[in-house]
């Protein structure tokens, strides 16, 4: 694993981390909220034995990255296209994952001609009125009430976190492993271990690295209108939902589904959220996206 930084053309810098075949179909590849270009502990077997070059970007604020004050979702669309050219890619797929899944689908919507597919996993879907669900689980609703009433709030809790990981990694792994309890079991099995647990904290950590801002800025920006309506993305969409996701529930994403021209809808029965944790889910989906390569 590679971490290594973009010197964009307004003065910013934009973090991100190769996982993979460094010379295989490039995948682009979009954190949740919070989250960071950092996903494994090690390089990604999946990855390598399919020939898929992961680059997993920083979105601004968040780990290597620079902030954008008063970014919307459509100007991460820039960010791709100059982050793409700089590396030499003429085309290239997108993973965007949970609250990633926004940043994907604005790619579908104002970049089609740039990829060959975008998938969306456990994605977030648009609120209708600016309020998540109420499907939604509990502490990710107060999450987005936060975030748009008062953010100072969700800062201060990022904080408290971000100073037990740095002081007190053992307490932060208990706090997680208490967490845990209010999951369903399907998601709960992968924070159970010392190494799962090790690559939430890094994954996690790195998200603060520079500042909590953004971590509890972006909610907000995710429940605003997201600057185009579902059925105007373009080209191949590749969705993958747990159909016992409460975090981001499926039963959102099912609604809107149809009504995308091209699009293979996934919806794993018993799953919950953290799809891309599973080995075997997690090969299917770069699978999937290999075979949409032309």
């Amino acid at each position: 694993m590679d971490s290594l930084v973009l010197n964009l053309k307004d003065g910013r810098k934009l973090g991100y981390a190769e996982y993979g075949d460094r010379s295989g179909v490039p995948v682009l590849f979009f954190h949740g909220t919070p989250g960071s270009r950092l996903l494994f502990l090690d390089d990604d077997p999946a990855c390598i034995s399919l020939g898929i070059r992961l680059i997993s970007l920083d979105r601004p604020g968040f780990g290597l990255s620079d902030p954008k004050p008063g970014r919307t979702l459509l100007d991460w669309t820039d960010d791709v296209r100059e982050a793409a050219d700089l590396l030499g890619l003429k085309k290239f797929s997108v993973i965007g994952v949970s609250g990633g899944g926004a940043y994907a689908a604005a790619c579908a919507y104002r970049i089609p001609e740039r990829l060959h597919s975008a998938a969306l996993v456990s994605s977030i879907a648009p609120f209708a009125d600016g309020k998540p669900p109420k499907s939604m689980s509990r502490g990710n609703r107060i999450a987005f009430f936060l975030s748009r009433k008062w953010p100072g709030v969700l800062k201060a809790n990022y904080r408290a976190q971000k100073k037990l990981i740095s002081k007190r990694p053992e307490a932060f792994k208990r706090s997680l492993l208490a967490e845990g309890k209010r999951m369903n079991e399907w998601d709960r099995r992968f924070l159970r271990t010392d190494e799962q647990l090790e690559s939430f904290i890094l994954h996690l950590g790195e998200a603060m690295r520079s500042s909590v801002d953004e971590c509890a800025n972006e909610p907000a920006l995710i429940a605003k209108p997201w600057g185009f309506q579902w059925s105007d993305m373009k080209g191949p969409i590749d969705i993958w939902h747990g159909e016992i996701d409460t975090m981001a529930p499926a039963s959102e994403i099912r609604k809107l589904a149809p009504s995308l021209a091209d699009c293979k809808a996934r919806y794993v029965a018993g799953a919950g959220h953290f799809l891309t944790d599973d080995e075997v889910i997690w090969r299917d989906i770069l699978s999937a996206i290999r075979e949409r390569v032309q």
